[in-house]
């Protein structure tokens, strides 16, 4: 049965005041006197959501802490950019927590979702990015369904993909280095209290997310005091990008793998997101380029495909940017990852996948799109493809040889 009016104002005020709780609980939390360090006993003690953290004098790192966002889009390669900083043993990291926030409003009404307007799901996802950046991560029980109960849940989505939620002390059971494999079976459910306290003890804090638009968006985030941010934005070509989502997401892409396989555009073909995608990185990388005051010293646009020509070189600039020493198991991990036989890869079986021949990897769309669709998103993107520096296609000849390369 279709909601009442009444019912949707609810829910509408109920969402805006979970935000005005947001704020109210970062306001009366952060309270410490120096930028970017934590103090157990600067915190108001009558505050009984700090009392854990500080409980039996125990003391968090005080250490300037780098909050850093890994902004991207959907199958942009991400997930293996966000690895090189999941390794790092000193940081803290968190694949797409900003899910939970969509999920939560995916779940409501249509109507409500239609009388949302989209600036309060930016300002659930800004607050959400700052709590997880204050390590609070009880603060996404708010979003987390079903609810955690004792903060304690099951459903915290992709937790295996962080070294940090899967070893102590939010990991007991861990007797080896941290592997997605294992990790939901012998770590159990995820204690959120445990995780804020293992955020606090690394000096650094990471973030992924491909579901904010455009980086004027964290605008507020990077002019935040509290904050020292440190955003990756990472490009891909769109053209790969397509082939990529029409691989993991096949169902939302029928259409798209009829016109593949027939070469004949079926009429109901969805062409808004591949346009949405280039016109939200475009806008992003012309914000970035032109050097903002609020972005000064703080941006950094990375091209997937650079990172898996030159995996080593491009993740040296990458933690040179974000202030880290590269260390030998992250060289370690690149090495591991990035050589993978092309016939095993399983970025084609298993979309979270990070493990790759990356040179081979950057540019296989070439040998699996037509070049009617190749054509048709040339067209929809061309302002995109320039700005980024990727080189546009004449013939189905020109795009099947691998030789040359397109990406300037």
């Amino acid at each position: 049965m279709e909601c009442s009016w009444k019912t949707v104002l609810l829910l509408v005020c109920a969402s805006l005041g979970i935000q005005y709780t947001a704020i109210r609980t970062l306001r009366d939390s952060l309270t410490g006197p120096c930028r970017g360090v934590y103090h157990c006993h600067s915190r108001r003690h009558i505050d009984s959501h700090w009392r854990d953290f500080c409980a039996d004098g125990w003391i968090p790192i005080v250490t300037p802490r780098k909050h850093i966002l890994l902004f991207a889009t959907t199958r942009s390669g991400s997930s293996f950019t966000g690895q090189l900083l999941n390794q790092h043993p000193d940081v803290f990291y968190v694949f797409e927590p900003l899910y939970h926030v969509q999920q939560a409003f995916t779940n409501y009404s249509s109507r409500l979702r239609r009388t949302l307007d989209h600036r309060v799901l930016l300002g659930a996802y800004r607050d959400l990015l700052l709590n997880l950046y204050t390590c609070d991560l009880r603060f996404m029980e708010n979003y987390i369904r079903p609810q955690p109960q004792h903060h304690v849940t099951n459903s915290f989505f992709r937790r295996s993909s962080s070294h940090a939620l899967c070893s102590p002390p939010v990991c007991s059971g861990a007797d080896e280095p941290p592997d997605e494999t294992w990790c939901p079976k012998k770590c159990g459910p995820l204690n959120l209290t445990l995780a804020s306290l293992s955020c606090l003890s690394r000096g650094h804090v990471a973030l992924k997310t491909v579901r904010i638009p455009e980086v004027r968006d964290l605008q507020t985030l990077t002019e935040d005091p509290r904050l020292d941010m440190r955003i990756i934005h990472l490009v891909r070509d769109p053209r790969a990008i397509l082939a990529s989502r029409m691989t993991a997401f096949s169902d939302q892409f029928r259409a798209w793998k009829i016109w593949n396989a027939t070469g004949r555009q079926p009429r109901y073909v969805d062409l808004t997101q591949i346009t949405s995608t280039c016109r939200d990185m475009m806008a992003s990388a012309e914000t970035g380029l032109q050097r903002p005051a609020w972005l000064h010293g703080r941006y950094l646009l990375v091209r997937y495909e650079d990172l898996a020509f030159n995996p080593k070189d491009k993740a040296t600039e990458i933690y040179r940017f974000v202030g880290l020493e590269m260390e030998d198991r992250v060289r370690t991990w690149i090495t591991k990852n990035t050589k993978c036989n092309v016939s095993s890869l399983s970025e084609w079986n298993y979309k979270y996948s990070t493990s790759r021949n990356s040179k081979e990897t950057a540019e296989s769309w070439r040998l699996r799109l037509s070049f009617d669709i190749v054509r048709a998103v040339q067209i929809l993107c061309n302002d995109t493809l320039a700005l980024l520096g990727y080189k546009q296609v004449q013939s189905a000849a020109d795009l099947r040889n691998l030789s040359h390369s397109l990406v300037d």
